[in-house]
């Protein structure tokens, strides 16, 4: 018996390819697109989009509908729903339902998502000749970059993942080649960890974190990469290399010198993807990473702001032709991909897929282009403005409390093609108590408390308890291993692109009031966080009582 999951079409059978080519078309259902529009949000992805039956908000604090009373600085995660997206995803959906009345659901569905594809192509200002494998998340993107891999290369490669330490937990898996969830994103239960069917394989963790207790970046991580990657052609096995472009913590790595050696040393050994899912870096330098032949991982729910989850796969010009002869297709990797997730233009690949529309995936990108274009339409020359502005008060500010300690900028050197991005936008910080670092399940439970209204447990004056009220989201802990001592963790105050298309306004007054009551909003989460370490009326203790786990 086949499940059926949020209402949606059932989860995928196991067909063979031929069944999967001719039986497809009832995956397509128009009664799936009146399903309740909050309910489509979080549809057709793994449990991480799952609602909590108590508060209806998933695991990153978001519920599927705006909530324009919490303030989002958690853009490392996920951000909560804008009215502007949440009213693109709902135009969308009545826009498919009426073409569906004079075309079949399966062309009216392909030609929307075609549509999508031109139009993040646009706002990326990349060329044509890039395509666009949409996903349910930035980790299924990572196993598309792996089945594109092994096209390519003509053999299963091993996956080298710089940045092991800071990228999605899911990758783990995904660098294998194994199930990263207890259920793909169309309703299948599988096994964590346990192989994808033919796609399985081997790979190699590379940290950027300095090794022992500190929380600098290794000096030594080009050299790493480059020993990693020598060893494994050397043992005949040709190489997928996962970059970063930017980590959990914003940081890069390796460096573009080390790129141009693999590519002098090893050509046509080495695919290299970029996991660029923060979608923290210039479009130049996005342009620049795909005309050398680079994959890309990128998402539209990290800095965009766009609900979670969104993934999308850009594939350099000249690879469809290699996917369109791929003779076997790994068997566990039709669970990872439908047909509309492919570009029109693979006819050959597309015709091996089930017809399994996945209208949940696709009205989240609607959403995340809503803010996409909305971040854009605002001129260069004040993105990089605000983003200036906002750096320098958030690095101030932190600098200032007695409670938070900053970490390093691991961006490294930066150029023309950082654009505004030559500023930071993610600010990792450790919470002290006494000048020494705070427990993991205390800054868990902070981090917990800073988007619930907290008045009551810290008490104080009707007047004080502003700050506590307010609700706000940051950047999800960041766990930190030490050799000798018990592991910490970072919180992340992050700057989102809908905080500089909030603060744009051609009034330059006005835009400066506007910027400056974002910096107003900053101070108001560290002031809490102060108050939730008992800097202020809280004593430590009512915290963690709060919010036992």
């Amino acid at each position: 018996m086949r499940r059926e999951s949020f209402g949606m079409s059932a989860g995928p059978s196991r067909l063979s390819e031929q069944e999967r080519a001719s039986n497809g078309g009832s995956r397509y259902r128009l009664r799936d697109l009146f399903t309740p529009l909050d309910t489509l949000l979080v549809s057709g992805g793994d449990p991480r989009l799952a609602l909590d039956a108590r508060d209806r908000v998933n695991a990153y604090g978001c519920a599927a509908s705006p909530e324009p009373e919490i303030w989002n600085f958690a853009s490392s995660t996920a951000s909560t729903i804008s009215q502007a997206a949440y009213d693109r995803a709902a135009l969308a959906r009545e826009e498919l339902m009426h073409k569906c009345l004079f075309d079949e659901v399966e062309l009216a569905f392909d030609a929307r998502c075609e549509d999508m594809r031109d139009e993040l192509r646009g706002q990326f200002q990349l060329p044509p000749r890039i395509d666009v494998v949409f996903s349910p998340s930035g980790t299924d993107s990572q196993l598309h970059a792996l089945f594109v891999a092994r096209a390519v290369l003509g053999a299963p490669p091993v996956t080298i993942v710089v940045g092991s330490d800071q990228t999605g937990s899911g990758t783990a898996h995904t660098a294998r080649g194994h199930h990263f969830s207890c259920r793909t994103a169309g309703g299948l239960a599988v096994r964590k960890d346990s192989a994808v069917a033919g796609l399985a394989g081997t790979s190699i963790a590379l940290p950027l974190r300095e090794a022992g207790d500190g929380i600098a970046m290794r000096a030594d991580i080009d050299d790493a990469v480059l020993r990693a990657v020598e060893v494994t052609v050397a043992q005949g096995a040709p190489v997928l290399l996962q970059i970063m472009d930017a980590s959990k913590l914003g940081w890069r790595a390796p460096s573009a010198a080390c790129l141009d050696e693999i590519a002098r040393r090893w050509p046509r050994k080495v695919q290299i993807v970029v996991d660029a899912c923060q979608a923290r870096l210039g479009r130049r330098r996005l342009r620049s990473y795909l005309d050398r032949g680079y994959l890309v991982l990128i998402t539209g729910s990290k800095f965009f702001g766009g609900p979670a989850f969104s993934g999308a796969l850009l594939v350099p010009k000249g690879f469809s032709h290699l996917l369109d002869r791929v003779e076997a297709i790994a068997p566990g990797f039709f669970d990872y991909a439908g047909r509309c997730d492919w570009p029109l233009a693979w006819t050959a690949l597309r015709s091996r897929f089930e017809r399994r529309a996945n209208f949940g995936q696709w009205l989240r990108w609607e959403a995340a282009l809503a803010e996409i274009s909305s971040y854009h339409a605002v001129p260069a020359a004040f993105r990089t403005q605000v983003l200036t502005e906002l750096a320098a008060g958030i690095d101030s500010m932190i600098a200032l409390s007695p409670s938070l300690r900053l970490v390093p900028s691991g961006c490294g050197q930066v150029d023309a093609e950082d654009e505004e991005f030559a500023q930071r936008t993610i600010f990792p910080f450790l919470l002290l108590r006494d000048g020494k670092p705070v427990s993991i399940a205390e800054t868990c439970a902070v981090h917990r408390a800073l988007a619930r209204d907290m008045s009551e447990e810290i008490g104080g004056s009707r007047a004080d308890r502003e700050v506590p009220t307010q609700r706000c989201l940051v950047g999800q802990p960041v766990r930190l291993e030490r050799q000798h001592e018990s592991p910490l963790a970072l919180l992340r105050l992050c700057v989102g692109a809908r905080l500089v298309t909030e603060a744009w306004s051609p009034d330059i007054v006005q835009a400066q009031r506007n910027v400056q009551h974002v910096l107003d909003r900053v101070a108001h989460v560290l002031v809490k966080i102060e108050l939730l370490l008992g800097r202020g009326a809280a004593a430590p203790v009512q915290v963690k009582s709060a919010f036992e786990v």
